[in-house]
């Protein structure tokens, strides 16, 4: 919870930052809860510094959100395991020190022959593609990942075959943080178009006294609210040790597409100014979009609370993700 407080703080200001911290966190996270205690001495200690940037590395070209459905392989040859294969999207690519790249370990189907194995930048046959220039997030760095005969010392595996389905609680958290940072831009949104409204005339009055605009204002307070109690009812939940999925995909569904329209409200109440960098307004719009994307679209997250409220299993709903 205390960290998805810092999260949403930092992201009121600028949502790039706040991104900075989720991706310190979950770039971590897996070291966190299956690394041996050796790693995680060695390891740790540095990424909660920020002496290392983590980044942490599923998305590949043909598998967004069919994760399971990922091609990069690592093959055990003696002491080392051998990696062949790309990444895409991947924050923090290029910058980050140490990068946990979830791989094929076996020919077990789906979920199942997937771990994950610790790379660090510099690594013979490790290299990184161009920039992303992208819609928002403009602030960290975002690139494909490229793995072309890489070696690495077999002490490096941090979550063996198979360990992916046991571990998929780490995306839970991942998508508690997305929810976080477009409550974030929800919130920003409606903090600065409170003040613009305020102190904007037309018509000779401030754009407050006029009642469609209380209205939309009030519309933008109770959508963020209801964001943030969807939001700290699965946090709870998670800090409990209850099973979270469904609260989880709930709330992400709902506070990206609360994000995507308080920020255009605010934008329209800004009026011209809000298409104006000057603003800010732009900015936030834009970052919202990305939200909506990134850890799994509203439409996986829809697929995943109707196989909640119909008793059945994701894999069931959609083939291979979790097999």
């Amino acid at each position: 919870m205390l960290a998805l407080v810092a999260i949403e703080e930092v992201s009121k200001v600028c949502a790039t930052s706040g991104l900075l911290l989720a991706v310190q966190e979950l770039g971590s996270l897996g070291l966190k809860l299956a690394g041996s205690q050796e790693q995680k001495e060695k390891y740790l200690p540095r990424l909660a510094t920020g002496e290392w940037l983590p980044a942490y590395a599923l998305t590949e070209a043909g598998s967004g959100s069919d994760s399971a459905a990922m091609r990069t392989t690592a093959v055990r040859e003696g002491d080392e395991y051998v990696l062949n294969g790309s990444k895409r999207w991947i924050s923090n690519g290029g910058h980050a020190n140490e990068y946990l790249v979830y791989c094929r370990l076996s020919d077990a189907p789906g979920a199942k022959g997937i771990g994950a194995i610790r790379v660090a930048k510099g690594t013979p046959g490790f290299s990184f593609g161009a920039p992303e220039k992208l819609m928002g997030f403009r602030g960290i760095p975002s690139a494909d990942l490229y793995f072309d005969d890489v070696r690495v010392p077999c002490d490096n595996l941090v979550i063996p075959a198979g360990g992916f389905k046991q571990l998929f609680g780490v995306f839970s958290i991942e998508r508690l943080g997305n929810a976080t940072m477009s409550l974030a831009i929800g919130q920003a949104s409606l903090d600065r178009t409170k003040a613009y409204v305020q102190e904007r005339k037309q018509f000779g009055r401030a754009l407050i006294e006029f009642q469609n605009v209380q209205m939309v204002l009030a519309d933008m307070a109770t959508q963020v609210e209801a964001a943030r109690l969807l939001i700290y009812r699965a946090a709870m939940n998670a800090g409990n040790g209850l099973p979270i999925p469904f609260e989880v995909s709930v709330a992400k569904v709902f506070a990206n597409e609360m994000a995507k329209k308080v920020s255009d409200q605010a934008m329209q109440l800004h009026g011209g100014n809000g298409y104006s960098e000057e603003f800010g307004i732009e900015r936030l719009h834009r970052d919202a979009h990305g939200w909506a994307i990134a850890g799994g679209t509203p439409a996986i997250q829809r697929t995943r609370i109707a196989a909640e409220l119909l008793g059945r299993t994701f894999s069931q709903r959609v083939p291979e993700v979790m097999q």
